[in-house]
């Protein structure tokens, strides 16, 4: 059995689950609160989301590549991310699609590694900095909130100081042996973008405004539904229920994140019913996006073919 058909498997009990605990005419009337327009009106401000991340990935993975090729690669890892394995795999693809353009293949390879790492440490923040203000008042935001940001940002110091300390290693001698020599490549470019934290920094800022900007899709959605719930639980539930979802084990994130999302909420007096058609209106949001990046990519063979003609 394919990676994918367990995925597939996966998401299917998943779903299964939440409709025998949650009726199914409950999260059907909430979905159908939402209106064509917002949900149109939803799927361009996440194309420009995209763009953006895309602009993003671009500064990090150096000269060669232009914007539209930036763009039409990040769409094309937009369609993986719902056919392979894991989320890297869409990161694959897109690199894949640049590669020939790239001035620097080793750039191209820790930039991408970096926009991932990016993108990860910046849902991380906004799921901390979120929860501080929906519980802070219930806990002690010293201990939960204080000491895992400090070690993000000792392990973020180390990393890059590691990387820079790793180049001078790696840059005193040829390597011999092709994986070697790859391998310095890639340690040469990591220390790099190391050496301009205000990029990485840029980059970090960047990646949080596009998370924000779909938290607050997901709250429009929200409140057409007359979901019942604080922004700040919003933000802590939606970013919490994405880093849970990037386990490779379901279709897209389809199942695990509706659950989380629904198990997160419910403490602050959302519905579950409703909670659960947010997210799967979000995912009809996501499944298209995909298919706008497969049918960007059908397109290219024919462009290839005109300028050749």
């Amino acid at each position: 059995m394919g990676a994918w058909t367990i995925r597939l498997c996966v998401s299917a009990l998943l779903l299964g689950l939440i409709f025998y605990l949650v009726p199914f005419a409950d999260v059907w009337a909430a979905a159908r609160q939402i209106s064509p327009l917002l949900w149109f009106g939803a799927l361009g401000l996440f194309l420009a989301g995209h763009a953006a991340a895309a602009a993003k990935w671009r500064i990090l993975i150096g000269g060669g590549i232009s914007f539209r090729q930036a763009f039409r690669a990040h769409l094309a890892g937009l369609a993986a991310n719902l056919a392979l394995p894991s989320v890297a795999g869409g990161d694959v693809v897109r690199a894949g699609l640049v590669m020939k353009h790239a001035h620097d293949k080793g750039q191209l390879v820790a930039g991408s590694l970096a926009d991932r790492l990016i993108d990860t440490l910046g849902l991380i923040l906004i799921a901390l900095a979120s929860a501080w203000l929906a519980w802070g008042a219930r806990l002690d935001a010293d201990i939960w909130m204080g000491w895992p940001l400090a070690g993000l940002l000792a392990a973020a110091a180390a990393g890059l100081a590691g990387s820079v300390a790793l180049d001078r290693l790696a840059g005193r001698p040829e390597p011999n042996g092709k994986l070697l020599r790859v391998l310095t490549r890639l340690i040469h470019s990591a220390a790099e973008l190391a050496r301009s934290p205000g990029r990485l920094l840029l980059c970090l800022a960047i990646s949080m405004a596009v998370q924000c900007l779909f938290v607050g899709i997901n709250i429009a959605f929200a409140e057409a539904a007359h979901v019942e719930a604080p922004v700040a639980a919003w933000f802590f539930a939606w970013t919490s229920a994405k880093i849970i979802a990037i386990a490779p084990i379901s279709l897209g994130g389809l199942g695990v994140r509706e659950a989380s999302m629904a198990a997160l909420l419910v403490p602050f007096g959302a519905d579950p019913a409703q909670v659960v058609a947010i997210g799967l209106v979000w995912q009809s949001v996501l499944y298209v996006s995909g298919l706008i990046g497969f049918l960007v990519q059908l397109q290219r063979p024919a462009e290839l073919t005109m300028e050749r003609s």
